[in-house]
């Protein structure tokens, strides 16, 4: 969201994003500073993951804190994994039993934030937040080149659908060939939303299922 096209004005405003290689992607990072501008009285996060959220929530409090905000709470909301270069979201089965988790954490965390509750932020045990936020720092800084492992197969008809749905506009298409431009921000939307299934990561992803939220289309994104 573009806080200078579209006005702001509310006590409670809510960060609701993907953990990021277990930790706050950049996007959010840099909308922090936007956020500053809103001055909320309390702010909430939700962050989503699929079971490691790690010290995503602590850093985001203490990014919040250097710039004179303040985290009045967090947690972490586990849904099937979108990472498809590491795998599938798992089966149907599974993904059903983390909706129905989700769906009654969420009808939790509606009556806190309505309520204004201020509470410690959720974290991931104390493993996960020493390794994994090492990993996230050493990580980041490299994130947008991270493109240079995409390719297309012979199911590729150019539809354009990666190209308007990449948030960060990493791709377009040049000689009816896919290009990407080294900024991108590995959220995967590319690969889990083409429509033949012909974008890939690495030598993995031909083999594994595509996942998007159940109860999101592909106009709502494009919109």
């Amino acid at each position: 969201m573009d806080i200078q096209k579209q006005a702001v004005n509310s006590e409670a405003v809510g960060l609701i994003f993907p953990v990021h290689i277990w930790g706050v992607p950049k996007r959010v990072l840099s909308f922090l500073d936007k956020l500053k501008s809103i001055s909320p009285r309390y702010i909430f996060a939700l962050a989503n993951n699929a079971g490691q959220v790690s010290n995503t929530l602590v850093q985001l409090k203490k990014e919040m804190a250097f710039r004179n905000l303040t985290l009045s709470s967090g947690w972490s909301i586990i849904m099937p994994s979108n990472y498809i270069p590491w795998g599938g979201p798992g089966s149907q089965d599974k993904q059903n039993e983390r909706f129905q988790v989700a769906e009654l954490k969420l009808t939790t965390i509606t009556e806190k934030v309505q309520s204004r509750i201020e509470m410690p932020v959720e974290k991931g045990p104390l493993w996960q937040r020493i390794v994994f936020t090492c990993l996230y720092k050493l990580s980041l800084p490299y994130v947008h080149k991270m493109d240079a492992k995409f390719w297309t197969d012979e199911k590729c008809n150019h539809c354009g659908v990666c190209v308007n749905i990449c948030p960060a506009q990493n791709i377009d298409i040049q000689y009816e060939k896919l290009t990407w431009h080294n900024h991108c921000e590995q959220c995967l939307a590319c690969i889990q939303w083409c429509p033949k299934e012909s974008l890939q990561y690495g030598k993995k992803t031909p083999v594994y299922p595509r996942y998007h939220h159940p109860e999101i289309k592909l106009r709502d994104l494009m919109n």
